[in-house]
């Protein structure tokens, strides 16, 4: 147990409330009328109405006012599709990702954007060399951030580009980050097009990183793969085999998932 579950002075008193209530749902009683909450979480009805009212206000409570009793609400599925999709990439991605890793001894790496950022899910280091990137997994980075997130960002209709980028304005993270909007505009729209993308050093200087789009069966990109590497370590020759390589990855991870 938690040092902060242990402790009481750690915990919102309101908030582990409305989490009383969200528990007293299961498969047995999948819908429970005031009264029947009031009882299980041991509180009086006025506050149970209260709690209810506002996780009903954000869906994660529905309200049936014929039956006047409550369900757990669409929020708390769609959460439950995070967690779920991020288990299952992971699950998917792994093997593949150690076969790419074998195969090109670079790092790989698998990137979601989550609430508006990039978010590593998942990180193979190469065992056989010293240097390791500070891309570790649950790090979160703006969505514009190096190969991956521009592979997920050119996926996105315009509009939602534009959303991201007044939340996440372009930043020079290199002297080679692309600032003008005009300019990353037209890179997204030719990794669009190419269906993978070369970062050469614009997002960290003196590495170089190849992701591509992984597609699930709906047609949509749900999350990238990609292989970071000290610039200077690898030839034309090379960088060519790695980028077929990652674009292979990214396919046969697709049709796992269902992609056409």
């Amino acid at each position: 147990m938690s040092d902060q579950k242990k402790n009481p002075s750690f915990n919102n008193r309101s908030l582990e409330r409305a989490l009383r209530i969200l528990c007293a749902f299961n498969i047995e009683m999948q819908t429970l009328s005031l009264d029947q909450i009031s009882k299980a979480v041991g509180l009086p009805k006025p506050t149970v109405f209260r709690l209810c009212s506002t996780l009903s206000a954000y869906n994660f409570l529905r309200y049936d006012s014929n039956t006047k009793h409550y369900s757990l609400g669409m929020r708390l599925f769609e959460l439950g599709g995070v967690v779920l999709s991020s288990f299952s990439l992971r699950k998917v991605f792994s093997p593949y990702a150690e076969q790419l890793q074998a195969k090109v001894g670079k790092t790989t790496l698998l990137g979601i954007l989550r609430d508006d950022e990039l978010v590593y899910i998942d990180k193979k280091e190469d065992p056989r060399n010293d240097i390791r990137f500070a891309s570790h997994i649950g790090r979160r980075r703006p969505p514009h951030f190096g190969m991956l997130g521009q592979v997920l960002m050119a996926h996105l209709p315009e509009g939602e580009v534009d959303r991201l980028l007044s939340k996440h304005p372009l930043t020079p993270f290199t002297r080679k980050s692309i600032t003008r909007l005009k300019d990353f505009k037209k890179r997204l729209k030719e990794i669009r097009v190419q269906g993978y993308y070369v970062d050469e050093e614009g997002a960290i200087e003196g590495i170089t990183g190849i992701a591509a789009p992984v597609i699930d069966f709906t047609g949509s990109v749900v999350a990238a793969v990609g292989v970071g590497f000290i610039s200077t370590s690898v030839g034309k020759r090379e960088l060519e085999s790695i980028k077929n390589e990652v674009v292979k990855t990214a396919r046969k991870i697709s049709d796992e998932l269902g992609h056409q």
